[in-house]
This record gives structure tokens, C-alpha cells and sequence, in this order.
């Protein structure tokens, strides 16, 4: 099975450099928006391709990294200066010697391909003559497009080393990008031989209906029909994929997500080797997007690109096949060292937030939805500012789950708050249940007071006037605090939504605002 093991840009979109190894299965990419989730999607799609037409209907302008070029600029417009854009795939061992060489940037013997976008050398003189005019006129159209094996040669769409497939489901409605799908997929489950024996008999099925059934039509006219016979009309491009004789292009677009990617990923003699997913989930409703999991969970014999907004592929697929990307650098973080069993806890637990958690920066985890309500109320009071504005998410995870969250900010570097319950206990539940969890990057916060054994009494004792005047109507059998406990999510809302600006934040909350924002 060939498979990529890394892949190194330079010069390409966002990111004026970037270097990564892969998993040899499964690679999920995830990240804010901007955060080049997608553009290395693309790269792997470029150079698997070989197709320099792709590049030149992109433009050379498009791709080429801006801040690349403005520096160029601004440090006197040297030719020999001129940035270069690279994309290099490092392989496994192919057993092919048109792959294997050092024919790479870091000059170490092994398979691979790349490509590179430089200022061709036949139009050294044109280019000097377009950076010697005033301004900035950059001279994108004499860069030259390669595509070149570590072995130093040349390779095309027409002679390409990969059976790959990129499938973006942003764009589900586009007829291209459709026809070009069927296309792939056609030449992935056909030899040669047979696409060309295929194309001959379809090419004689269209002649005979215009022999035979059009014939009679033409008969008495001076201009006669026939079918289109050029490139553009082929068996090829009138391909098209059913599900119970109901062609794709009719089946709504969460149905032609879920087919697009399980046919991708069906098994057969010359098979797909690389498939590139963009944003999988898009369109499906909870329970296709399980199916489609389960799917790409037993597709063992290709390796797997995914771009991803989900929390649930995220989860379910594996953490320690991500790789994190953020808009705010070009450095990618490997999850790939988190504890295997913290992994497979994420796989499956309901409902749980770990992307909000892994692109965060600062959270605060809280035990309840009661919590959950109230803090961003908090929040204001302690500071004077919203919480939205502040960069700090609040994440409600239940208690038994904190440590592995905690796991998580370990090797993400994570500012964290827990803000938990005592249970009758501080010592027992905080100070020793959290007792390998020092680190000075998070904190466990909880009442020291062990009569508060939980929010909703110390929110009782730090609000008593509000709460009483709130709850106290209609009581009869339970107390104020015996009603809040019994309705807790009920009583933190009407409390945000009655007395947001009035109520006070138990103590130990408070120095978990100040903490987290210190």
C-alpha cells in the first residue's frame, strides 16, 4: 500500500513554510477557519494530480504565499531572490526506482514527488525587465510548473504514480466537480484495457442509433442530426453513478455526500490509494454522519485525508489521528501522544465538545448546565466585559470527565479552570482526586467550605435575598434550596433571565474568573 509519510511546503497560500508527518491510515486535520485545513487538502490533491493544467486555470498569483511576495519587494526586488513555491509528498517505500532519489529539499535518499513553481530561466531577461519598472509588478506569468519524483523525473496526469480521489463536500451541487468525481471513479475501477475497449463500444452504439434511428429523420433534410462526437461528449463525461436506478444528481445532497464517499471508499482490484475528504459532515443529518463514521472506520487499504468542523468525526474517529492547525500560525499540533485510553474515551462519549475544547486557547469547565447558564452572568459582574469578547470558552463536561479533558490541555498547552463540586469533602474530591493533575497551567477550583457541598448552595448563600424572593412563592413542602437543587437548570436560567445583573458569584468562582484571565 503506498502511502505518504510527510509533506513539506514552502511558499504555498498561508504558509510561507510548513512541515508535518502523517499518519499512514488516517489523518484528520482540524482547525479554525483560515487555518489551511483545506489548502493541504489541495497541495496532496496538486501533486497526486500532476496536472499543470489545474495549476495554470488556478493561476500561478493564486497560490504563490503574499507575504512571500511582499517581502520580496521590500528587500529590493533581487532576481535571484524571486520565491520559489514548493510541495513535496515523502513516500513510503513504493518498490519503484522512478520514485526513489534525493531529488528534494532536504537531499536525503528516498521515494517521493513534489511540485515547484519557479521563475523559468529561458525568460531571465523578460522577468529582469518587468522587476526593473517602477512599482510593484510581480512576474507571475514566466514562472514555470514542474512535476518531478525525488528520482528526477518528470510525471503528468497521463503517467501519474497515485490513484487518489479529492471529494469536497462544499461543493456538492457543482456539475464539474460531479462529472470529474464519476470520472475518478470510473478510472479506479477499470483497467485500461477495458476503458479503452468500453470507449470503442459505446462510440459504435452512437454511430448505429444515428445509422439506424436517425436515418429516417435526415432522410429529406439538407442538414442532418447526429450526436456529438467530440471530447466533450463521451462515454466518460455521460457517465453517471445510480442508487436504485435514481441518478445521483436527483438524490439530496446529504444522499449524495454519503454516496460520493462510501463508493470512494469501496474496495475493489485497483483501488483508490489516497482519498481526500473536505468537510464530510456537510449536509448529513446525525445518523448518516454515524453511518458514514462506521464507514471510514473499516476502510483499512487507503489512506485518508479528512478536513473536519465535527466534533463527531473528530471523536469518533480517533484523536490521535488529528492534526491541529490554527489561523493564528503555521506550526501544526499531532495529538497523536495522548493516552490511548483518553482517546477511546472521546470516541465515545455523547455529546461532548473536544473540538470547542482542542481549538481553544483558555476554558473554564464547569461540572452543570446550572453552571453552564449563570457564568457568562459571572463573568460580566467580575470584570466589566462579555465573555464572547474575552477568547475564554466555558465548556460544561460533567465531573468524571474533567482529568481527561485535563489530558488533552496537557499536551495542548491549554489554559484551564475547572470549576467542580467538594461533595461533602474538599480534601478527598479536590485536593487528592487532583493531586497528579498539578500543572501550572490549570487549576481546580471549589468551595473550601464543605457545608457547600455543591453550586446550587453556595449560590443560595452567596444570593440568599434574590433567590428567596424568586422561589419562595407557592413553597410548601420544600425549601427555597431544596426547590433550586430539585430544578437546578430551571432555577439558573430564570436567575440569568430575572437577576443577571444583580446576582453574585460563589467565592470560589470568582477567583476562577481572575485566574483564567490573569
Amino acid at each position: 500500500m503506498k502511502v505518504i509519510n510527510r509533506i513539506k511546503l514552502k511558499n504555498y497560500k498561508r504558509f510561507s513554510s510548513f512541515d508535518t508527518r502523517l499518519n499512514d491510515r488516517l489523518n484528520i486535520f482540524i482547525g479554525d477557519n483560515e487555518s489551511g485545513k483545506s489548502t493541504i487538502l489541495e497541495a496532496i490533491d496538486h501533486v497526486l494530480s500532476g496536472s499543470r493544467s489545474k495549476i495554470e486555470s488556478l493561476g500561478i498569483s493564486s497560490l504563490l504565499n503574499k507575504e512571500s511576495i511582499q517581502s520580496f519587494f521590500e528587500n529590493g526586488k533581487n532576481y535571484v531572490e524571486l520565491p520559489k513555491l514548493y510541495i513535496e509528498l515523502y513516500l513510503n517505500e513504493c518498490h519503484n526506482p522512478d520514485l526513489n532519489g534525493d531529488n528534494n529539499t532536504e537531499g536525503i535518499t528516498c521515494d517521493g514527488l513534489y511540485l515547484i513553481c519557479e521563475p523559468n530561466e529561458e525568460f531571465s531577461a523578460n522577468i529582469r525587465d518587468v522587476l526593473d519598472q517602477e512599482g510593484e509588478n510581480f512576474p507571475f506569468e514566466f514562472y514555470s510548473i514542474v512535476f518531478k519524483t525525488f528520482a528526477d523525473r518528470s510525471y503528468s496526469g497521463y503517467n501519474k504514480y497515485f490513484n487518489h480521489i479529492f471529494l469536497d463536500n462544499t461543493q456538492i451541487n457543482n456539475e464539474y466537480a460531479t462529472r470529474n468525481y464519476v470520472k475518478t471513479l470510473f478510472h479506479s475501477k477499470t483497467e485500461i484495457p477495458d476503458r479503452i475497449i468500453l470507449e470503442n463500444k459505446y462510440r459504435k452504439i452512437k454511430n448505429d442509433f444515428k445509422t439506424d434511428s436517425l436515418n429516417e429523420v435526415n432522410e429529406d433534410l439538407s442538414y442532418q442530426f447526429a450526436l456529438k462526437s467530440n471530447s466533450k461528449s463521451n462515454l466518460e463525461t455521460d457517465l453517471t453513478i445510480t442508487e436504485e436506478n435514481i441518478e445521483i444528481e436527483y438524490r439530496g445532497k446529504g444522499r449524495q455526500c454519503f454516496i460520493k464517499t462510501d463508493f470512494a471508499l469501496e474496495r475493489n482490484e485497483t483501488e483508490l490509494e489516497t482519498v481526500l475528504l473536505e468537510e464530510p459532515e456537510n449536509h448529513l443529518s446525525h445518523i448518516i454522519m454515524i453511518q458514514l463514521i462506521e464507514r471510514i472506520k473499516g476502510t483499512d487499504q487507503k489512506q485518508l485525508f479528512i478536513a473536519t468542523h465535527s466534533n463527531m468525526i473528530t471523536a469518533r474517529l480517533g484523536l490521535r489521528g488529528c492534526i491541529m492547525l490554527n489561523s493564528a500560525g503555521v506550526e501544526s499540533v499531532r495529538l497523536d501522544q495522548i493516552e490511548e485510553s483518553t482517546a477511546n474515551f472521546f470516541m465515545k462519549a455523547p455529546d461532548n465538545n473536544v473540538l470547542q475544547f482542542i481549538m481553544s486557547k483558555k476554558v473554564i469547565l464547569v461540572e452543570g448546565d446550572a453552571e453552564y447558564i449563570l457564568l457568562e452572568a459571572f463573568y460580566k459582574k467580575e470584570v466589566d466585559d462579555e465573555l464572547n469578547k474575552s477568547g475564554i470558552h466555558v465548556i460544561s463536561v460533567g465531573g468524571k470527565k474533567f482529568k481527561r479533558y485535563l489530558e488533552l490541555a496537557r499536551q495542548l498547552g491549554i489554559k484551564v479552570a475547572v470549576v467542580t463540586d467538594n461533595d461533602h469533602s474538599y480534601q478527598k474530591n479536590i485536593t487528592d482526586s487532583y493531586a497528579d493533575y498539578v500543572n501550572d497551567n490549570w487549576k481546580i477550583f471549589g468551595d473550601t467550605n464543605e457545608e457547600q457541598y455543591t453550586f446550587e448552595v453556595s449560590l443560595y448563600n452567596a444570593n440568599q435575598d434574590i433567590c428567596e424572593e424568586l422561589f419562595s412563592k407557592g413553597r410548601r413542602s420544600l425549601t427555597v434550596l431544596e426547590y433550586m437543587l430539585q430544578n437546578k437548570a430551571d432555577c439558573a436560567y430564570q436567575l440569568l433571565v430575572e437577576k443577571g445583573g444583580e446576582i453574585t458569584a460563589p467565592e470560589y468562582i470568582k477567583e476562577a474568573i481572575a485566574w483564567i484571565n490573569a
